[in-house]
């Protein structure tokens, strides 16, 4: 039976993302599958903090919160059925570098009372009564938020990424999050680590799942794109950021030295580390470059095995790979590094621990038949992962808690 926890109820979104982001983002889609439920959503867009009205005074999102601050009525509009967008019409401080915990949390709360004093007079502009507070991992500007919407009902933390681990987190992160998680009435997280990290301050964590957005990813055969045509076969293939803090250039270049009759083929934007490599030294190892999120599958469509060749660190071993659901939605054999967060796709990827292993996987893999069953086995559990489904195990999960 479908639990009622989260059906029929006024919903406080906070997220790390705004709504008009351009790429895709959980929050957004967690908002629309909170709305198909029947609740209603006031959806807290990122409000601008005193340094990026300085910085990124030009950008059409700093534009169009500034407007919504110079005339708050410009502030709450309905983008969806059931969902409102917020720009809270507040600056807040730029505390991020402050390194006195008691003054910036003096300062945060400060900032947290703004916003709140915003939220509460959008919610109840609504007619939104005792409200469920949703928020996506700010464990910084949502701090004190638990304390000050007015007639809270029940709060829900939610984790996709390990934070502390970024830069601009780091600072106060692993003393902040751990109490956030702890405040919590409930904590969702898109991978097993993740939960398991929350379950050590909160036994109320879960894990629910990611949903994916899989529409472009459908499995039929591409024409294949003219600058991988000319690349030798078979292709080993990877697509996404191509960032020195969450790929292993040593596991890519052991690959390219041990098999040079394999092409390794790398589509998406570099960073610096990758753009001075050696690996742009090796025949066998290809640079195509950023592509559209719509050119993607004609790439993945022609690759003979895909890769994740992940460096494992704080950053990394916890997150869920979405490109692993994009691979597998196209019917494609795939080679990951196993983490904790990987072993949920264990029946469907080959998981390697070292380079040697990695290098009998992808053989292994190369040797598959393409239309065999298991590239429709593939296909069905990448489909299996649904913003819905999230969504239920979330309201499973929180039918204990009494509202």
């Amino acid at each position: 039976m479908e639990s009622e926890f989260l059906n029929n109820r006024d919903i406080v979104l906070f997220s790390l993302k705004p709504w008009d982001i351009e790429i895709g983002s959980s929050s957004r889609q967690y908002a629309r599958a909170f709305a198909a439920r029947g609740n209603r959503v006031l959806f807290i867009n990122r409000a601008l903090d005193r340094l990026s009205t300085v910085r990124f005074r030009n950008d059409s999102k700093v534009q169009k919160r500034l407007a919504s601050l110079h005339d708050p009525g410009k502030s709450l509009e309905e983008a969806e059925k059931n969902i409102w967008v917020l720009d809270p019409p507040v600056i807040l401080e730029s505390i991020n570098r402050i390194p006195f915990p008691l003054l910036f949390d003096r300062l945060n709360k400060m900032n947290n009372r703004r916003l709140a004093r915003e939220i509460n007079r959008a919610a109840s502009g609504l007619g939104f009564r005792n409200p469920l507070l949703y928020i996506e991992n700010d464990f910084i500007r949502a701090f004190y938020l638990n304390e000050m919407i007015d007639h809270l009902s029940t709060c829900i933390y939610y984790i996709r990424d390990y934070l502390p681990s970024q830069d601009y987190f780091r600072l106060h992160g692993s003393r902040l999050e751990p109490k956030m998680i702890g405040k919590a009435d409930l904590v969702a997280a898109n991978s097993v680590f993740l939960a398991n990290y929350a379950r050590q301050y909160n036994p109320n964590s879960y894990f629910v799942g990611q949903g994916c957005d899989l529409d472009l990813f459908d499995g039929k055969l591409r024409e294949i794109p003219a600058d991988l045509a000319a690349i030798r076969l078979p292709v080993i293939g990877y697509t996404g950021a191509i960032l020195s803090t969450r790929l292993d250039t040593g596991l890519i270049r052991e690959i390219a030295e041990k098999k040079p009759d394999w092409s390794v083929v790398l589509v998406g934007p570099e960073d610096e580390c990758f753009r001075k490599s050696n690996l742009h030294q090796y025949p066998n190892i290809h640079f195509l470059g950023r592509k559209s999120l719509e050119e993607l599958p004609a790439y993945i469509s022609h690759f003979d095995v895909c890769i994740n060749p992940q460096l494992v660190n704080d950053m990394t071993k916890g997150n869920y790979p979405l490109k692993i659901d994009e691979y597998l939605a196209m019917g494609k054999p795939v080679v990951a590094t196993r983490t904790e967060a990987m072993e949920m796709f264990s029946g469907y990827v080959a998981l390697a621990d070292s380079p040697q292993e990695y290098i009998r996987c992808l053989e292994t893999m190369l040797e598959e038949d393409p239309a065999g069953p298991e590239r429709g086995l593939r296909i069905k559990f990448a489909r299996s992962h649904t913003w819905e489904n999230c969504v239920d195990q979330m309201a499973l999960a929180g039918e204990p808690i009494k509202t």
